[in-house]
């Protein structure tokens, strides 16, 4: 069969390749060697990669833009593919011949050098892109907003070459030879890593292959929902949304690999990268995929031996031991040259990364107390693991580490040399999800319909663990009875009738109202054994814990508990639940149903948080467990989030809506008990945060800084579904300025904030910047938009869909007066939205949309909207592409403006052309005071214009040109002619 043939026959399978894991790095990977190879040429590859298209789309017309090349073109395609896929893609694909590339005559002009070495320079420019932009930079080749173009937070690294790569093709012949001569002046002093290749002993080279076996193993199912059902990890991976935040809180977005590699480092000398995100937002199988990948040597990187570690795991081993025992008794034991192996890696610690996986789930809370920096030495494992992270021990190996941000100090994070941020799916994501999951088709349509039928349910699924547990529970989410799940507790529900209708011996698998009462001795005896482990910081049990607590071989196979596959040596079983979550799902069962716990369990669950963190403490829950005896646990932090997941889940359970279901299987009367107890507690929690409230300043609105545990509160408020609780908490809450930024507030905590919020009585301010909203949050923030007066939403990864929904619904909101969407996803498709508001509201105040890609298009727009509205006091469009173009539109619809006092147009491009038409602006507007023009591209003639402008207005009071076309001494001698220009 020929290549055509070939690529034709395996479209799909190639399709699939390209775009299956949601990346688009494989594409543009065969695009730069097929640009290298002259398969493509330049209109082919704009004509391919159309970044307002699907990855799908644009891998589709590459597909068919090779095809109708011919044989050969076909041929080194394949051999791209080849190349670029993985060798675990490679399977079942067929690559043909081979077509050998010929090699060419070097051409002289220097943007053709940039196509045919295109794959090598995006390997060499990818860790040094910031040292060739300001080459570019201070030659003249490139302006500031070129810089700024590459370097959106949008791009992963790879993709910011890239852009690179075509903007300075674009440039022309100078800037090329610009960018060739750098890196050829700087190849000298990058060692070339094959010249530093090391040779490995063929002890070490044994050993390497065994570890890499081991690791491939264990990383090839899909572990933490493994439970009911083997997954290839290939078949179901889908990447998560990877940030990173630089010093000055601005974000970039990350690849897989980027997670061990040099972008986003903000301390050079320390070596722990964390990895961050909310329970179930796939740090553990993000690890995983990490590992099979370093594994299979689809790595893109120079680590040789990698050692993964579970902390829970850790959690089981209370011998003290020194740095090769557990690197060999915990990973993957050397059969012959342990001396050899073990000098190699303290040789070499650049060549090794170390992986913890769940620190939240270590029992004790980090210190840097006591240091151990002999590698031979035994100590306690808590004090190897907190040496090996702060660098005392093994300093220059890599370790990367999984926890929820709240279990991470300040004394953690001296030693980071980085945090990425996980932060879930996109929606783009939950459908390809759905999709992976279900091989049929219309099923999967089935299921995403009903999704994007439910905004409440779409917001769950963007963390990932809901995403599957509702994907897993099809059935009952498809046909159920009790209509479509609402909270969390509901999701959780739907998880318990699936296991149990798994195992029923009724026909088709039905189960009866009376499900739960039915099963309710399981749920006791895993509830039991899950609290004891919460409070214990457990979650690893061995088969005499499980006998202990009752636990049956038949509750077992239900599929809550999973055999532990354990990497260290040892000769019993270990289980632990399917997730975390699942976890404090049973304690939770088992805190509400069991009948024998006395009346401080609730309201010692509910005060954990609040709980003074001595040295030693007793169990907070202690009575709640059926023993005579407490051991005493080190409090930290890392148990208090499990204990707030599993208070959540008592307020669930507890909500009226469940009535029915819980009636048979706990008393009424101590159920009536405990919901009393739980809206106690959550009313005392309310009163905490309001009376931390600080007077206003004098002339300053009165306003709350929201801390995490508030959250929690408003998240408990929203399970129990009660909309008298809800309403007595507003109540209380007289402030004009709420804000929850750094709060991790994604569409599930809108859903709750927005339950709540809706029943205060007065407007607010509501600010969540720097949070992960995202246009399902916004949509879920709606129903409260008729209580906010202002709404703060910068780099909250909000589209123009996002916006569109917020302007339909803001247009009705009579209070709604201020907006701030700085650092999303804008583009100009949303300025018509925006004008659409301005036409409409005539007592809108604020708009800020800075350092998103809105183009002079976008402003003309904007302008339209601006021409009809006498409102607005502050405009902010900084960091956009505006350009000359943009600013005239703008300046003529604000020329008769009689509201506006602050207009800024920072970094969009702006020349002298721009300029005189804002001198125009200045000279008719009678309101403006402050106009912002920093970092644009405005020379002598463009300022004249405006200090001849400012001679004939004395309201403006400071005109802002710093970082423009002006030489020192331009700068000085402009400043003497008008004293209101800030250069």
């Amino acid at each position: 069969m020929n290549a055509q043939q070939l690529v034709l026959k395996q479209r799909a399978e190639l399709l699939g390749a390209l775009c299956g894991g949601g990346s688009a790095e494989p594409l543009d990977c065969v695009l730069d060697l097929l640009l290298a190879w002259e398969v493509l040429i330049w209109e082919d590859y704009l004509c391919i990669r159309v970044a307002e298209k699907p990855l799908c789309s644009n891998a589709r017309q590459l597909l068919d833009v090779v095809y109708d090349k011919g044989e050969d073109a076909c041929s080194l395609l394949l051999a791209a593919f080849h190349q670029v896929l993985p060798e675990e893609q490679k399977d079942g694909l067929c690559f043909g011949k081979g077509c050998a590339v010929m090699e060419k005559i070097r051409p002289s002009s220097g943007t053709s050098v940039l196509l045919i070495d295109r794959p090598v320079l995006v390997r060499k420019l990818r860790d040094n892109i910031d040292e060739a932009l300001n080459v570019l930079l201070t030659t003249g080749c490139f302006t500031i907003k070129d810089c700024d173009g590459v370097q959106l937070p949008v791009y992963t690294p790879s993709q910011q070459v890239r852009r690179l790569l075509d903007q300075v093709r674009f440039k022309g012949e100078t800037a090329a030879k610009t960018l060739l001569q750098y890196l050829e002046q700087t190849e000298p002093t990058r060692p070339n890593p094959e010249d530093e290749e090391i040779k490995l002993s063929a002890e070490c080279l044994i050993y390497q292959r065994k570890l890499q076996s081991s690791v491939a193993a264990q990383s090839h199912f899909l572990s933490t929902y493994g439970g009911t059902g083997r997954f290839s990890l290939d078949d179901i991976y889908m990447d998560g949304l990877l940030e990173v935040m630089n010093g000055s809180g601005e974000t970039t977005t990350l690849g897989l690999e980027d997670v061990v590699g040099p972008v986003g480092t903000l301390n050079e000398d320390a070596d722990t990268v964390l990895v961050s995100g909310e329970a179930g937002s796939g740090k553990s199988t993000l690890l995983q995929r990490l590992h099979l990948l370093w594994a299979r040597k689809a790595l893109h990187t120079d680590i040789i031996v990698l050692f993964p570690f579970s902390c829970r795991k850790l959690n089981a081993e209370h011998r003290e031991l020194s740095l090769k025992e557990l690197l060999f008794l915990h990973c993957c034991w050397p059969d012959r040259g342990q001396e050899e192996v073990f000098q190699f890696i303290l040789d070499h610690p650049h060549l090794v990364l170390f992986t913890f996986d769940g620190l939240d789930e270590f029992k004790q809370g980090f210190t840097d107390e006591e240091r151990n920096c002999c590698p031979t030495q035994k100590v306690p494992v808590p004090i190897l693991l907190f040496n090996l992270l702060q660098g005392t021990l093994m300093k220059g190996v890599k370790k990367v580490v999984t926890s929820r941000p709240q279990a991470v100090g300040p004394s953690l994070k001296r030693y980071l040399r980085k945090e990425v941020l996980l932060k879930g799916f996109s929606p783009e994501d939950i459908n390809c999800f759905v999709k992976k999951h279900h091989n049929d088709p219309a099923l999967a349509k089935r299921v995403i319909e009903s999704l994007q039928g439910n905004t409440t349910l779409l917001g769950l699924c963007h963390i990932p663990v809901f995403c599957w547990i509702v994907t897993k529970c099809h059935h009952e989410l498809l046909g159920g009875e009790d209509g479509i799940p609402q909270t969390i507790t509901d999701v959780y529900l739907l998880v318990l009738q699936h296991f149990f209708q798994r195992k029923s011996p009724h026909p088709q698998g039905a189960l009866g109202k009376g499900w739960l009462e039915e099963h309710l001795d399981t749920v006791l005896r895993l509830g039991q054994l899950a609290l004891e482990g919460l409070e214990a910081s457990c979650y690893v049990f061995s088969g005499y814990e499980l006998q202990r607590n009752g636990v049956t071989e038949q509750d077992v196979s239900i599929g809550f508990l999973i055999y532990c596959n354990d990497l260290s040596v040892t000769d019993c079983k270990r289980y632990e639940f399917l997730h975390i979550t699942l976890q404090c799902f049973f304690a939770a069962l088992y805190v509400t149903l069991n009948c024998n716990n006395d009346r401080s369990v609730i309201p010692k669950l509910f005060q954990c948080q609040y709980r003074q963190r001595s040295g030693r403490s007793h169990m907070c829950l202690g009575h709640c467990i059926d023993r005579s005896v407490e051991d005493e646990v080190e409090s930290n932090l890392t148990e208090i989030p499990n204990l707030q997941i599993t208070a959540q889940f008592v307020s669930g359970l507890l909500s009226q809506r469940h009535h029915n279901l819980l009636l048979h299987c706990c008393p009424a009367a101590l159920r009536e008990r405990k919901v009393k107890q739980v809206v106690k507690s959550l009313s005392k929690g309310m009163q905490r945060h309001f009376k931390s409230i600080p007077r206003p300043v004098e002339g300053e609105k009165k306003s709350m800084h929201a801390m995490p545990s508030f959250v929690w509160l408003i998240k408990c408020i929203y399970e129990m579904q009660n909309n008298t609780i809800a309403q007595a908490a507003m109540a209380k809450l007289e402030v004009e300025h709420l804000k929850l930024t750094y709060c991790n507030i994604g569409p599930v905590e809108c859903t709750a904030l927005t339950y709540v919020l809706r029943h205060l009585q007065n407007p607010i301010g509501l600010q969540l910047d720097n949070n992960s909203v995202g246009d399902t949050g916004v949509e879920q923030l709606l129903p409260c938009l008729h209580i906010c007066h202002s709404l703060y939403l910068r780099n909250n990864n909000i589209s123009d869909e996002g916006l569109r929904k917020l302007v339909e619904k803001g247009i009705n909101c009579e209070s709604f007066q201020k907006i701030a969407l700085f650092n999303n996803k804008l583009t100009d498709a949303c300025t018509q939205l925006i004008a659409r508001l301005l036409k409409s509201k005539q007592n809108f105040i604020s708009l800020r949309l800075g350092n998103n890609n809105i183009t002079s298009q976008g402003a003309e727009q904007l302008a339209e909207g601006l021409s009809c509205n006498q409102s607005l006091q502050f405009l902010g469009l900084w960091g956009n592409k505006i350009g000359d173009r943009g600013a005239e539109a703008l300046a003529k619809a604000l020329k008769n403006n009689t509201s506006l006092i602050w207009f800024s147009l920072v970094d969009n491009g702006v020349g002298s052309a721009g300029a005189c038409a804002l001198a125009e602006l200045i000279r008719e507007n009678k309101t403006l005071q402050e106009l912002w023009l920093n970092k644009n591209c405005i020379s002598r003639d463009g300022v004249e214009c405006l200090i001849e402008a400012l001679k004939m207005n004395s309201t403006v009071k400071d005109v802002w040109l710093r970082g423009n076309n002006l030489s020192p001494e331009e700068e000085e001698e402009l400043s003497k002619q008008e004293s209101r220009l800030t250069f």
